[in-house]
């Protein structure tokens, strides 16, 4: 029988939880205001994202983008296609736009954001916890400035979430067809995760582990299924791409690991998020001696075990943890609804030493729950802060709060330390982009418009927009001559002889071959700053 509760801490609680709604629910708006901003952007965001749209429109033109990067174009995607296809379908009525792809990411978050609801909800039967831990997910500093990004992490995080959601009672079913139906179905999310992004691996892992803890037999005939299903696509995008299928999307990305950058991510990870992490780990603690472990704290600890490592991996970055953080808020919402109905310990030995202790103070550890329980979430929040500082309703908080700017366009962002910095690898991104922003991306486009032979942009926005070929893809190449699988002559001869009008750098993430061949052949002749970025524009020196 639960203890008697004073209505006095039942007042507090909903008091406090209507505190912590209203501040996650402020960060939804801010959410939604970025997104509707970066709809808006005609231009490359985040570094990459042009290439995401190049990739979307040879899908909608039925060509592959994993080619031969050692002719021309020199271009090649090195992510799997299912985001791109999704997207392809928008190309004919939108055409070269940013907007749907973005959109796709965005709504994609809300969907994961009611999966994590839906997941607390089924766990701990409380509808305001379940709500606030939908919430949480979206009000995380990774999850805001990557969601609504023409990239496809998202919606691999989507794909991840919904398979766990799926697969975690799948066993309990006992009507067979119905189980099989639902073991399908989570088991083919999780391969359109990792057709999505290679990252889906953990969850693959995650769910494979914990099947077969269950019901190994079930686990092994499932999963040789599941992997005969995902090797055959693999083989057959090999055959249709020549081989590039494996050398541009699995050779070139397996990159190197930076354990300092691991590190600065890590614990920027727990300094935003620990609010959260701890009853998740305490959750995870409980099932491991007093219940059966679920699928979402193996899923947590392999997401946050082997993404959380290879953040620090070049190319990777603080959005790794997108899959960790979503867990996160299922195992601390979950955490935080048992903690106000009241836990329930099975005998064991733990039992006798550590709970039945306490046992007298049952009543006042139920009481203090309803307390701290939304003072968690409030504390997240004031974890998380960011927010613009510098457009109406937005200004007058900033003021009332002291909230002064410390990024690019009047953002802020909690995220950066107190000297100003950002952790390594965390993407310096989430502020909104202004009229300025717009106008000199499309001065960048006059320019190539204007230019009588090929550009090579860093940025592929502005030859897309200028109805040019996006020719190159930087990151890509640099890949590439990392594992040693980049020769470049046929590029580098094309700018020894002055074959591009202009030459636009950004991040200049080229191969050292390719940038020694720029600075020989060509010279800067402006700057043009657009998002913060400064863009050098690069014209071809005489010949001697």
């Amino acid at each position: 029988m639960m203890p008697t509760t004073p209505i006095i801490y039942t007042r507090i609680h909903r008091v406090l939880m209507a505190l912590a709604l209203g501040l996650l629910g402020f960060y939804f708006v801010v959410y939604v205001v970025y997104a509707v901003n970066l709809m808006q952007f005609p231009f490359d965001y985040d570094q990459g994202e042009g290439f995401e749209l190049v990739d979307t429109i040879m899908f909608s033109q039925g060509e592959w983008p994993y080619r031969n990067t050692e002719a021309f174009p020199f271009y090649s995607s090195n992510y799997p296609p299912l985001f791109h296809i999704i997207a392809a379908p928008l190309v004919p009525v939108f055409g070269t736009n940013y907007a749907y792809g973005r959109f796709l990411g965005f709504f994609g978050t809300l969907v994961t954001a009611s999966l994590i609801g839906y997941a607390v909800y089924r766990e701990g039967r409380n509808r305001w916890l379940a709500i606030v831990s939908g919430l949480a997910f979206l009000a995380s500093n990774t999850v805001y400035h990557i969601g609504p990004l023409f990239r496809q992490h998202a919606t691999m995080v989507l794909f991840e979430v919904a398979a766990v959601v799926i697969l975690a009672h799948a066993n309990e079913i006992t009507d067979v067809r119905k189980r099989r139906w639902r073991l399908a179905l989570g088991l083919g999310l999780i391969i359109a995760g990792g057709y999505t992004k290679q990252l889906a691996i953990v969850t693959a892992l995650a769910a494979g582990l914990f099947l077969f803890i269950r019901q190994p037999r079930r686990a092994v005939v499932w999963g040789l299924m599941a992997a005969v299903a995902g090797a055959a696509i693999f083989v057959g995008i090999n055959i249709v791409t020549n081989g590039e299928w494996w050398r541009q999307a699995i050779l070139a990305n397996v990159n190197e690991l930076k354990i300092i950058q691991t590190i600065a991510l890590f614990k920027q990870w727990f300094g935003l998020h620990g609010f959260l992490i701890v009853p998740a780990v305490l959750l995870v603690i409980y099932e491991l001696y007093w219940d059966r472990l679920s699928l979402y704290a193996i899923w947590f600890v392999v997401a946050v075990g082997i993404n959380g490592a290879a953040s620090g991996t070049w190319g990777g970055g603080d959005s790794y943890f997108s899959t960790a953080i979503a867990a996160t808020c299922i195992l601390s919402g979950i955490f935080a609804a048992r903690s106000v109905a009241g836990w329930k310990f099975p005998t064991n030995y733990l039992t006798l030493w550590l709970v039945v202790p306490f046992q007298r103070y049952r009543a006042s550890l139920l009481a203090a729950s309803l307390v701290v329980v939304p003072l968690l979430y409030l504390g997240y929040g004031r974890a998380v802060l960011h927010m613009p500082t510098n457009m109406p309703v937005f200004e007058q908080i900033a003021g009332i709060f002291n909230i002064t700017p410390n990024a690019m366009n009047g953002f802020y962002d909690s995220a950066r330390t107190q000297d100003g910095q950002y952790a390594t690898g965390y993407a310096n991104i989430g502020h909104l982009t202004t009229q300025a922003d717009i106008d000199a991306g499309w001065r960048i486009v006059e320019l190539v418009r204007a230019s009588e032979k090929p550009v090579i942009s860093e940025d592929a926005a502005f030859t897309l927009l200028a109805d040019r070929p996006a020719i190159t893809n930087p990151t890509q190449l640099l890949n590439l001559e990392k594992k040693g699988l980049y020769d470049g002559s046929q590029l580098v001869q094309m700018i020894d002889d002055r074959a591009f009008g202009l030459i636009i750098l950004r991040a200049q993430f080229y191969p050292d071959v390719v940038l020694q061949a720029i600075s020989r052949a060509y010279t800067q002749t402006d700057t043009i700053t657009m998002n913060g970025f400064n863009y050098l524009i690069l014209e071809p020196k005489p010949t001697d």
